[in-house]
């Protein structure tokens, strides 16, 4: 049980939350334990128009409100278009000579809200009655009923169907009436039990009929009846051509009215509040307060979504097949894509990685060609090893040792030749400072490439041949073979001229 008391208290929140926005803001929206929803308002600048005047009586204990100045008293307002009105009760009774001593004719003037014909019936109540209701909606109507019975015993509790009680409906769009109920005899005959007839309009299922109902019936004064209220005189259709003045706002429809003109606002599905209200209608969060889903649930403005997770099938909704897991019988297909998508992805990846391999190890071989070639291995002899080195600081006490360091380790020197080591900048080559890994420092040059298209398109042919034959001449592997420097210079400065 506790686990539900935080749900019930969210709810209860979000009406309070709803209940309270539903007036102007600014104005009152309750008359002691009535809300009063726009367009309904209590004081000038809070209804929407003279026909939406409800006056508060704080004075009363509890506080009462009435319809417009009137003396009718509203017991609750309904965004749905309706309100709950009390009703006065018509009364004609007689003394035990069959003299008559009282005798009244309630009537109702309600103006813009008619009676709701398919809430309320117009009822009677007595042995010797007959009972009649007229009133007005464009034209003058009379409806009424007759209620006779010659002893108590011949009633029965819970039906109106003439004995001791009968009924009767209302008809569309009546907006005002009165009520009168008389006797056949002064109730001569049935006086002993019933000294009165009574006759009222009462909301559906407010009244069951009692034979105690015919002494004096049982001390009520009077019934709840309800009203149907609508906005403007128009159709919606009509309505919507003016935007400035129709009613319904955001996340709302618009209803024809069924009982007379005008039309009805109601939020649309998914949402609730006031739709009379600018931004009056909230999205319902259905996921946190109805929790209609099995398992996953999402929320959307103005509806939401059920869904089941992977290996479950279903609408996902506690009101439809909800989820159920899928058989594994069910399954082949889905396994076998399953296995298929997997052994293709490994196939690409362990083709990725075999390409990825061969690259590399394409890529060494080369180094490693182009290290032979530019007479790599023949530096390497003449260079003094690490222990010939050593031995040599011994002899000495200086150290000359030499090692050639790849491409890599020069990036990682110079922090991939950042902008922040350079030292000095030639025709040829750039000068960056360095920190080897024993973290000494040394200065590190790298070569400017060159812009091959621009040398080819500024040089002759002729001039270009000259020179590579040159460079070709300074890349023979046998020193003996390479050209001095003096050479190259004599060489260069020959193609110049």
């Amino acid at each position: 049980m506790t686990m539900f008391l935080p749900l019930i208290f969210l709810q209860l929140l979000l009406a309070t939350v709803v209940a309270a926005s539903q007036a102007l803001p600014g104005c009152e929206n309750r008359c002691g334990d009535i809300n009063v929803p726009y367009p309904f308002g209590t004081r000038p600048g809070c209804f929407k128009d003279d026909n939406f005047l409800v006056t508060c009586n704080s004075s009363s204990n509890p506080p009462k409100l009435y319809l417009t100045r009137s003396l009718i008293e509203v017991t609750n307002i309904f965004l749905s278009g309706e309100l709950r009105i009390r009703s006065w009760i018509a009364h004609d009774c007689y003394n035990k000579q069959h003299l008559r001593v009282v005798n009244n004719i309630p009537w109702m003037r309600l103006s813009k809200f008619p009676i709701s014909h398919t809430r309320n019936k117009f009822i009677a109540v007595g042995c010797d009655s007959y009972a009649v209701i007229k009133g007005s909606q464009g034209r003058k109507y009379t409806t009424g009923c007759l209620s006779l019975c010659d002893s108590i015993d011949n009633v029965i509790n819970g039906s109106c169907s003439g004995i001791g009680c009968c009924q009767s409906i209302i008809p569309k769009e009546v907006r005002s009436y009165n009520i009168s109920v008389s006797s056949y005899d002064n109730h001569r005959s049935v006086w002993d039990f019933n000294p009165c007839s009574y006759s009222f309009v009462a909301e559906d299922n407010t009244y069951t009929f009692s034979s105690l109902d015919l002494s004096d019936l049982q001390g009520r004064t009077s019934f709840p009846v309800v009203l149907d209220w609508a906005v403007g005189n128009e159709t919606c259709v009509a309505a919507r051509k003016n935007q400035t003045s129709f009613a319904c706002k955001e996340n709302s429809k618009c209803y024809n009215f069924d009982n007379g003109p005008g039309y009805r606002c109601n939020c649309s599905e998914g949402y609730e509040g006031n739709p009379y209200l600018s931004n009056g209608c909230q999205d319902i969060d259905e996921c946190k307060i109805s929790s209609p889903c099995n398992m996953t649930c999402h929320n959307l403005p103005g509806a939401y979504v059920c869904s089941c997770p992977e290996g479950y099938q279903g609408d996902g909704k506690k009101s439809g097949s909800g989820c159920s897991r899928i058989p594994s019988k069910s399954l082949p297909l889905i396994n076998i894509a399953l296995g298929i998508s997997i052994s293709i992805s490994m196939l690409l990846l362990g083709g990725f990685w075999l390409y990825w391999g061969l690259r590399q190890r394409k890529i060494s071989k080369l180094r490693k060609k182009f290290f032979e070639q530019n007479g790599g291995f023949m530096l390497q002899q003449k260079l003094p090893k690490r222990d010939e080195s050593v031995q040599s600081s011994k002899r000495s006490g200086s150290a000359k040792s030499f090692e050639i360091y790849t491409e890599e380790c020069l990036k990682k020197a110079t922090n991939n030749y950042h902008e922040s080591r350079i030292l000095g900048q030639g025709g040829q080559a750039t000068v960056y400072k360095g920190i080897l890994p024993d973290d000494t420092p040394v200065a590190i040059k790298k070569p400017k490439m060159g812009d091959n298209s621009q040398v080819l398109k500024e040089g002759k042919a002729e001039t270009l041949k000259e020179f590579a034959i040159v460079a070709k001449g300074c890349l023979e592997v046998k020193g003996d073979e390479r050209p001095t420097m003096m050479d190259v210079a004599t060489e260069l400065q020959g193609i110049e001229d």
